[in-house]
């Protein structure tokens, strides 16, 4: 399925897209929580995707029911220790988790501070149970706005330290990048890495913006990226890397037929793209399935499959030394 002698990394897997269903069920009725329905099995379809929703908002509302149970910070911190928990049982050597701290304190009026005071603690005691390997990426949620994104950004930069990089994510469309300037140059000053959600649910001149303007490493998604050569020449050349979702783009309805997903493409165009989850609690799969998707539905080949596997190496927020380590290790070397 994939490439034993090489680290399995997963960079593009969301935190608050991965709380357990069994755990918002019991958070739920552990914190008087009402749900829409009298069984867990009845309640499963309203927090995981069955085929593919209309598009991404559909999709992203899925992961509403998880964030809506979090009413303390002891909530937080059991959804990110078992974060860890889950990507080391999904045999992930590596993973970048991303949270967006707002969307996660929103419903019950949590501070934005505690929230990453909490993921921070949960990974950190998740990690010293589990060997697998975690570092936190702060996500900007565009859908609530440039104000909430203000707080939120402010309230990230205070733990700086603990964070490898900036995203934006959430409504690409409605809440385009340009909105978001000020904030990223902001981060970027502090010394943060930049990935960008882009080429989703709009078009390249997304993707360029993230580029050009945002100062995106990485994009997220990046889809839209096949309809534009020019800009996959300059991602190339430049090692802009993309952070490829397949299952989820097929969910998302952002690739209407999973064969005709632009990862093969990409390769062929020498792009830096690896394979990731997502959103694997609400999409209801694991890594190891996206390579199987890619072999058996894309007939992505073994060479693919090991380059898939470099470039996640190559394209993770880590220092040389970290990356040499993550291979080492995993060579017994």
């Amino acid at each position: 399925m994939f490439n034993n002698q090489l680290p399995l990394i997963d960079l593009h897997r969301h935190l608050d897209g991965n709380i357990r269903a069994k755990t918002i069920w019991q958070l739920a009725e552990q914190n008087n929580i009402a749900q829409p329905e009298n069984t867990f099995e009845a309640f499963l379809p309203h927090v995981q995707i069955t085929d593919s929703e209309p598009n991404l908002l559909a999709f992203l509302k899925k992961l509403d029911w998880g964030v809506a149970v979090l009413s303390s910070l002891d909530d937080v911190v059991r959804i990110a220790f078992e974060n860890v928990e889950d990507a080391f049982h999904a045999n992930i050597d590596y993973a970048e988790l991303r949270f967006s701290p707002y969307y996660m304190a929103k419903t019950h009026h949590l501070a934005i501070e505690g929230v990453i005071e909490a993921v921070i603690e949960g990974t950190r005691i998740g990690q010293s149970k589990f060997a697998t390997k975690v570092n936190l990426i702060g996500i900007l949620s565009r859908t609530f706005g440039v104000d909430a994104c203000n707080k939120e950004l402010n309230a990230l930069l205070k733990y700086r330290d603990d964070l490898v990089a900036l995203d934006l994510a959430g409504d690409e469309y409605n809440f385009p990048g340009q909105l978001f300037e000020n904030h990223f140059n902001k981060a970027r000053d502090a010394g943060l890495n930049i990935t960008v959600h882009a080429g989703e649910a709009a078009g390249p001149e997304s993707v360029w913006h993230a580029i050009e303007k945002l100062g995106a490493q990485r994009i997220g998604h990046g889809v839209a990226c096949v309809k534009d050569q020019k800009l996959m020449d300059y991602m190339a050349k430049h090692n802009i890397a993309i952070e490829s979702c397949l299952t989820s783009n097929y969910q998302t309805g952002t690739v209407t037929e999973l064969v005709n997903h632009p990862v093969k493409t990409f390769l062929a165009n020498n792009l830096l793209v690896c394979l990731n989850t997502d959103d694997p609690a609400v999409e209801n799969i694991e890594l190891g399935y996206e390579f199987h998707l890619a072999k058996q539905t894309l007939g992505l080949t073994e060479q693919h499959i090991t380059q898939l596997q470099k470039n996640a190496i190559a394209m993770c927020f880590l220092s040389e030394q970290e990356k040499q380590a993550l291979s080492s290790s995993k060579q017994g070397i």
